[in-house]
């Protein structure tokens, strides 16, 4: 059994570093399979992966030092960095700022994915960020609109959705068409309010500075000096999806997000998002960020959630395949 001394400096604030009810260090303590023993100013630890848990509670403090906040999100991340070989110190996540929140608060890329989506935004007219639940998608795009529209970049902000029913019909909520659906276009609303604060948010809305509209109320439009978001993606039809992209006018970005494993349509209807990957992957013009589950950045277990649907989904795509081999099998004799 390997045995590892690591000693904390006094300069580090050891409540922020074990976490409530050193929840930190339980969370090491599983991760790596060890003992962790607080003793003499530092930490004992004992376990096969004793010097990987040193190298992750040595992150975690370096962290610390800088001024980073070290949150369940933050602890996890650092972790699941170290199992892929990757030091979160080295990247200097702390450095690169959005912009500020109506707060003051500064809003920065959370994770490795994140930054790479950030830098695309900046420097690609056409940006496709796609991946799970939870990565930051659309909040990042908002947040960069915000930005590019104070730094006088682009003169409107254009945010879009499909208004595609998860499971529900639109016709059985009450309300006219734009009470029907404002309840789809609410991630967008709360992204605007987080980063802008609601009363400037609504006063841009009321002069028509920022859009927030469904996607089929695009069509005819070409918009120039815009910052444009698509959301939600995965749920527009080819057609849909081209239609949009052909609004872009000049001095424009668009962003278009979504996530390939939600997809709302008809059994018998094709993803725009999906055709577009395989579509435009080859024009340099436009970039493909692919975010995945370790950029999660919501609470521990929805990374968990997604992982555990994706062995699933392959589990069954296996046994499918399987049980079709057997069956064509069975017809060949």
């Amino acid at each position: 059994m390997n045995e590892v001394q690591l000693n904390i400096s006094e300069q580090i604030d050891r409540g922020e570093l074990f976490g409530g009810l050193d929840r930190n260090l339980r969370m090491v303590e599983e991760t790596c399979d060890v003992v962790i023993i607080q003793r003499d100013g530092g930490l004992l630890i004992r376990g096969e992966r004793a010097e990987d848990a040193a190298g992750i509670l040595s992150e975690m403090a370096a962290a610390l030092e800088k001024g980073e906040a070290l949150d369940q999100q933050k602890t996890g991340y650092i972790m699941d960095l170290n199992r892929e070989g990757i030091s979160y110190d080295k990247q200097n996540m702390a450095r690169d700022i959005i912009c500020f929140t109506h707060e003051g608060r500064p809003l920065r890329p959370k994770t490795i994915g994140q930054r790479k989506y950030v830098e695309a935004i900046r420097n690609k007219d056409i940006v496709f960020g796609i991946g799970p639940a939870g990565t930051g998608k659309t909040y990042i795009a908002v947040a960069m609109a915000v930005n590019a529209y104070k730094n006088r970049e682009v003169q409107k902000i254009i945010l879009a959705r499909p208004a595609v029913e998860a499971g529900e019909r639109l016709g059985f909520l009450p309300g006219d068409l734009q009470e029907k659906v404002d309840p789809y276009l609410r991630p967008l609303y709360d992204a605007l309010y987080d980063v802008l604060g609601r009363e400037t948010a609504l006063r841009l809305k009321e002069k028509e500075t920022i859009e927030v509209v469904p996607l089929a109320y695009m069509r005819g439009r070409t918009l120039d000096n815009s910052f444009i978001i698509l959301d939600e993606a995965q749920n527009t039809t080819p057609e849909q999806m081209k239609m949009f992209l052909t609004r872009m006018g000049f001095d424009s970005k668009v962003v278009v997000t979504g996530d390939i494993t939600q997809v709302d349509l008809p059994a018998d209807k094709r993803s725009g998002l999906v055709e577009a990957r395989k579509v435009l992957r080859g024009l340099e013009e436009i970039s493909f960020c692919e975010l995945r589950d370790v950029d999660v950045v919501r609470h521990q277990l929805v990374k968990k959630v997604i992982s555990a649907y994706e062995s699933y989904e392959k589990g069954k795509g296996r046994g499918d395949g399987e049980k079709t081999h057997r069956g064509n099998r069975e017809k060949n004799r």
